[in-house]
């Protein structure tokens, strides 16, 4: 049996439709459903002259999944609050945005998809919109109602996770506790190893400070916190080491007696994995009752409607997605 997997199309305005068209002309091993507006994606397949059939998703929880045919899309129809033009946002459709996660994210609680990816949302526009959004990550775990959801990019055997998200760099210090950390290392650890067939994962754990807080000199989360939570993890059976200077932890000879990074923040962690392999790297997000990938770049809308936009992100979050799905 193949994986249905749901694929919302995101930002309208962005990238997110057009990398949707991309994939129905691709051989993939899932089945896939398109969440977005039938209307603009035909828009834009004239646009850039795609071949592209669209065809209406009929819901059908439990059905046998069906091999995908080449060059069609199922789309699950969400209409658009107002037009959208390529590369010009509004933020009169951030609603529309978040129904198309909603709606997806229903359908995979439910058992109607083995899987969720998601194409690129912008937050500002969100946000724009009087709507109080920092991100997919914090969107699923609060619409799921998980305790915890933890981001996780992966480029190859190189994977990352972070402790804190999507926060201004003053107030990370602030949110990293003893519990956050261990609570993190305890999802990334199990899943690493059910999902990923990772066996007693190694994680190597970042330091938040330059030189990991050289003593204490440089700063003392690394004494007060980082450190002792590390201790903490390996108490729990966790195979943890740190906290490691994360401008050395990178090195490929340190890198290779570990299956995972845990970075403290965003922009300390995802720069590497996105150097290694921006054209394949995939966001997958941990914690969650449900699979959940997307690719590791954002909206772009100065490629918007241009036909320019690489698919190969959104690919590889596909076939991740269908592979984890399968393993299930």
């Amino acid at each position: 049996m193949i994986p249905r997997i749901a694929l919302t199309s995101g930002e309208p305005a962005g990238i997110g439709p057009e990398l949707c068209l991309a994939l129905a002309a691709m051989q993939l091993p899932c089945e896939l459903v398109c969440f977005g507006d039938r209307a603009l994606l035909e828009e834009r397949a004239r646009a850039l002259g795609s071949a592209v059939r669209l065809r209406a998703y009929q819901p059908a929880a439990g059905s046998v999944r069906t091999a995908p045919e080449v060059g069609a899309l199922a789309v699950a129809h969400v209409p658009l609050a107002t037009a959208s033009v390529a590369g010009r946002p509004d933020p009169a459709n951030a609603r529309y945005v978040l129904a198309l996660l909603d709606q997806a994210i229903d359908g995979t609680l439910a058992g109607e998809f083995d899987a969720l990816v998601t194409a690129p949302v912008h937050k500002g526009v969100i946000n724009d919109a009087g709507i109080a959004f920092t991100g997919h990550t914090e969107y699923l775990q609060q619409r799921t109602r998980s305790a915890r959801a933890v981001m996780m990019l992966t480029a190859g055997a190189l994977r990352v996770a972070l402790a804190t998200t999507h926060l201004p760099l003053r107030a990370v210090s602030a949110t990293i506790t003893g519990d956050l950390l261990c609570e993190v290392a305890a999802i990334l650890a199990r899943e690493l190893e059910a999902r990923f067939a990772v066996p007693a994962p190694r994680i190597a754990v970042c330091g938040l400070n330059p030189h990991a807080g050289e003593g204490g000199h440089l700063g003392d989360e690394e004494l007060r916190v980082i450190g002792p939570a590390v201790a903490r993890m390996r108490a729990a059976g966790i195979r943890a080491d740190g906290p490691l200077p994360a401008d050395t932890v990178f090195v490929p000879q340190v890198l290779a007696r570990f299956d995972a990074v845990l970075a403290m923040y965003h922009d300390q962690g995802l720069p590497v994995v996105k150097h290694e392999g921006f054209e394949r790297a995939v966001n997958v997000t941990l914690g969650l009752p449900l699979i959940r990938t997307s690719p590791d770049h954002g909206t772009a809308f100065e490629l918007a409607g241009s036909g320019s936009a690489d698919p190969a992100s959104l690919v590889a979050a596909v076939q991740l997605a269908s592979s984890l799905a399968t393993q299930r």
